[in-house]
């Protein structure tokens, strides 16, 4: 009886812990947080001056004492440290009841994830009062998330882009028949527009700046039409800050060799699935999850690379989390997915 009324008042939580945001779904309650993962650390102190959406603000803009750092790096942790402290932030604010009770916790972690990174993601929740911890492969936490019948004898192909990784997965009774992570993804584009803009514009802009980029004008495949956007920058030459002009052709080049990458993570997925998987890929095609799915028209250029049918998930950027909160209240199907 006691137990049941702990459970009852227990703030069980999922955490999509990503490269550029972190997503946080309590138990009963949804999705109750989404936010960048960005600390802002006081160098003298070493006192958190912000955290999430606060130390977003930040980037660039700090003085010479505080430090806006990005705790994760290509999916795992990247400065321990800085991830704890930031977990812990966003596990208190999550919680109703002023974090009294420890909550039990399911993460989603890339599929290349090492033993290493996976202790240091467990070690940092368990610092940051999680009772219990589980870790499951984002690709197959997106595929719950997106309602994929990953329990069926039949291929699921999940392609998962987020920050720092894309995780590739074909899914069958629920296990991952193939997995695979690669270091291409939303980052991936955003530094390759800031060394374009360097390169052909003698432009030196920032990570925001760069993102904001590729969410307006960026696509994976060409528009119906021309859109242009005006960059604002500092002109390496003259020191000064300068406004250029881009459009959308010229940003999708500046694109091309990691969209290539992506591209080919999921050709060569493609050639190692099982004959009989193949045939049920064919007929139901790839789910694509993750927030770097939002680009423009990238189903569009998967759908022509593979000449599979290609759909994006309903909640791309919340799928992972979505997968990670319905094991909370599913624990046969949280013990067949979790990884030690």
């Amino acid at each position: 009886m006691f137990m049941s009324m702990l459970n009852h008042f227990s703030d069980d939580l999922a955490i999509d812990l990503g490269t550029a945001n972190t997503c946080v779904f309590a138990c009963g309650k949804g999705i109750v947080l989404s936010e960048p993962s960005i600390v802002a650390l006081n160098a003298m102190s070493g006192r958190i001056e912000a955290v999430g959406n606060e130390a977003k603000e930040m980037l660039g803009r700090t003085p010479g004492n505080i430090t806006a750092i990005r705790p994760m790096r290509d999916g795992v942790i990247a400065d321990f440290d800085a991830a704890e402290k930031m977990l812990t932030h966003f596990m208190k604010k999550a919680q109703r009841h002023g974090g009294w009770l420890r909550p039990r916790v399911v993460i989603g972690v890339p599929s290349a994830i090492t033993q290493v990174e996976r202790r240091a993601v467990k070690d940092s929740a368990y610092r940051a009062k999680a009772s219990e911890v589980h870790l499951v492969e984002e690709a197959m936490a997106a595929a719950i998330g997106a309602g994929m019948p990953i329990t069926e004898a039949a291929g699921n192909m999940v392609v998962d882009v987020g920050g720092g990784t894309t995780d590739i997965a074909v899914i069958s009774l629920a296990g991952i028949v193939y997995s695979r992570s690669v270091k291409v993804a939303g980052n991936a584009l955003d530094d390759a527009i800031i060394a374009h803009a360097r390169k052909a514009h003698n432009l030196l802009i920032g990570e925001r700046t760069a993102e904001l980029i590729k969410i307006e004008i960026g696509s994976a495949f060409p528009l119906s039409e021309r859109v242009t956007m005006e960059v604002k920058g500092r002109h390496l030459s003259e020191g000064r800050p300068k406004t250029v002009t881009m459009d959308n052709e010229e940003v999708r080049g500046a694109m091309a060799e990691p969209l290539k990458g992506m591209m080919q993570a999921v050709l060569d997925a493609l050639e190692r699935v099982p004959p009989e998987l193949s045939s049920d890929i064919y007929d139901r095609g790839i789910t694509l999850t993750g927030g770097g799915a939002l680009l423009r028209n990238l189903d569009e250029r998967l759908r022509r690379e593979t000449g599979l049918p290609v759909q994006l998930a309903d909640d791309p950027l919340s799928s992972v989390v979505l997968g990670a909160g319905k094991m909370l209240s599913d624990f046969n199907l949280l013990r067949r997915v979790s990884i030690e």
